[in-house]
């Protein structure tokens, strides 16, 4: 009898033991609760309880804390990582980290050219009609110009809605001479000022995933642009 007891004692120890250590595990590992019915949206907590809302209890999320990355963390070759002040087609103030979490479609133009940037434009609008409609809201497109005198944020916004650019996945830009042509060297594009509202310029729409590394360039007018929109919907899959 004193056996049986000393075994029972054992085995209820053991129990807490393996109690203790998973306890302690998932501790170690930051687990999260959440209000299954998300009373209030995302938020989390590090501790168990019930939601002050709808007095459910709270539940553990999947993943704990110290397994879930960043999905959009930055790298070194990130253009997230320049500094610059944008202005936007709304007169906001950004940078160009606040466009991360989306694949970028991005190009640079000038409002007032005549020859190559309406046709810049134009495949910029083709390369949009080719994404699926259930994908289109995954993208967001980019026009910077080179000619933050002229190109105010008025005339950014006059300019969109000329070229049916006005929707939330349409952003156009406005930034300094030394950001414009900072931006200008990361993408390889080159240009100059020919005369007051005149400039020669590289024709390059490129294509940057969610954590603003390059992926794709596509370069020349009226190109096919099959391999671009190839990249891009890799980008949205």
């Amino acid at each position: 009898m004193k056996t049986s007891n000393y075994i029972a004692i054992l085995f209820v120890a053991i129990l807490a033991l393996a109690s203790c250590k998973e306890t302690k595990s998932e501790k170690d590992l930051g687990t999260l609760y959440q209000c299954p019915m998300k009373c209030e949206g995302e938020k989390t907590f590090d501790k168990p309880g019930s939601c002050s809302i709808c007095k459910m209890d709270l539940q553990p999320l999947s993943e704990p804390t110290a397994l879930l990355a960043d999905p959009f963390e930055i790298s070194d070759t990130s253009i997230f990582n320049l500094t610059t002040k944008w202005k936007t087609e709304e007169d906001q103030t950004i940078e160009l980290v606040d466009l991360k979490g989306k694949p970028l479609v991005m190009v640079m133009i000038y409002t007032t050219c005549k020859a190559a940037c309406p046709r810049l434009v134009a495949d910029m609008r083709n390369i949009a009609k080719q994404i699926p409609e259930n994908k289109k809201e995954d993208l967001q497109y980019v026009l910077i110009s080179i000619d933050p005198e002229t190109d105010t944020p008025e005339r950014l916004k006059e300019f969109a809605i000329e070229n049916q650019m006005d929707g939330e996945q349409w952003t156009f830009l406005q930034g300094t001479l030394s950001g414009v042509r900072e931006f200008a060297n990361v993408l390889a594009v080159k240009y100059k000022q020919i005369s007051p509202m005149d400039f020669s310029h590289s024709n390059i729409i490129s294509v940057f995933n969610p954590q603003g590394e390059l992926v794709h360039q596509q370069e020349g007018l009226g190109v096919d642009n099959k391999e671009t929109v190839g990249h891009i919907l890799e980008l949205v899959k």
